[in-house]
């Protein structure tokens, strides 16, 4: 699946393929993506909760480059903060640090985290930092550790479970009781750096949903694997975890009956709902981890 994975992200890549998606618009993209529009994605929050399942908010955007943009894109999950924090529901937002300027300026990224964060405080909103890909892990961990050493409990990460190095960065981080979302990992990352088969990842993303709940850490088990979920079930259950310790994370549009019976079991069950205009990378992301997501947009884009 990594070759999959990586010969997909290469051919999304190239500008005349992203011209082809995007002169489309959402049309395509609609099954992943809530809207462009933040009216859109509270729309989604609603329908979520009808079926029990929780949402996350994403304002897409990643790999800015000048403060003037960061800034701007900090101002778009202040006005989703906001707009969460009035609602009846779980408020839970992801951010990445690239949006916010870490590409720029580490220093310019901490400062509009924290001004994130503290808005998200007073509303009761979780924000969770996204994980990008693997040049950026050192700093995103740094500003983590940065803003839980600046007192601010209702802030998360996210390890992947490909990269070789993130059994070592949990236990680095156990000291801060982190909330952490697991996940396989969705970037092109050289073999060097990232385990290429699948049994290899599932065994890594087993050992760091493990150590987590064992050190008493909140954990979202971000996953559709079968697989994964029927172990994390029996393992949990067996061990006798108690369930407010850790939930079930799933991407928006992606097998929403499994998300509505995982609410129904009882387990709390987050979907990850993206919106915004700056949709391209999110999607090709997602069109290429697995083979029937590709087949989907290749089948629509000769339709039209």
């Amino acid at each position: 699946m990594s070759l999959w994975r990586n010969a997909v992200l290469a051919v999304a890549g190239r500008p005349a393929v992203e011209r082809l998606v995007r002169r489309h618009g959402m049309g395509l993209a609609r099954r992943f993506i809530a809207g462009e529009t933040l009216e859109e994605a509270l729309a989604a929050v609603h329908r979520l909760e009808e079926d029990g399942v929780h949402a996350i908010l994403d304002v897409l955007g990643e790999m800015v480059t000048g403060e003037a943009m960061a800034r701007a894109f900090a101002e778009e999950i202040k006005k989703t903060v906001r707009a969460f924090a009035a609602l009846p529901y779980p408020r839970y937002v992801s951010v990445k640090l690239t949006q916010l300027g870490l590409d720029t300026s580490e220093a310019l990224a901490k400062e509009l985290l924290e001004e994130i964060l503290a808005l998200a405080k007073e509303g009761g909103v979780f924000v969770r930092i996204d994980m990008e890909d693997s040049p950026r892990v050192d700093k995103t961990l740094a500003v983590y550790r940065a803003m839980r050493e600046a007192g601010f409990e209702n802030v998360g990460i996210v390890l992947q479970a490909y990269l070789k190095r993130s059994q070592a960065d949990l236990e680095a981080l156990l000291p801060y009781r982190p909330n952490v979302r697991v996940v396989k990992g969705a970037y092109a990352e050289p073999p060097e750096v990232a385990y290429p088969d699948l049994p290899t990842i599932r065994a890594k993303f087993k050992a760091l949903v493990e150590k987590n709940l064992r050190a008493g850490n909140p954990t979202a088990i971000a996953t559709h694997d079968d697989a994964l979920l029927h172990w994390a079930k029996d393992w949990t259950r067996e061990r006798e975890i108690p369930r407010e310790r850790y939930e079930f994370q799933f991407l928006y549009g992606v097998r929403p009956a499994l998300q509505k019976k995982t609410a129904r079991e009882g387990y709390t069950t987050r979907a990850y709902v993206p919106f915004g205009k700056s949709w391209y990378p999110y999607f090709s992301r997602r069109i290429a981890e697995r083979p029937e997501n590709a087949l989907f947009v290749l089948r629509g884009l000769l339709k039209r």
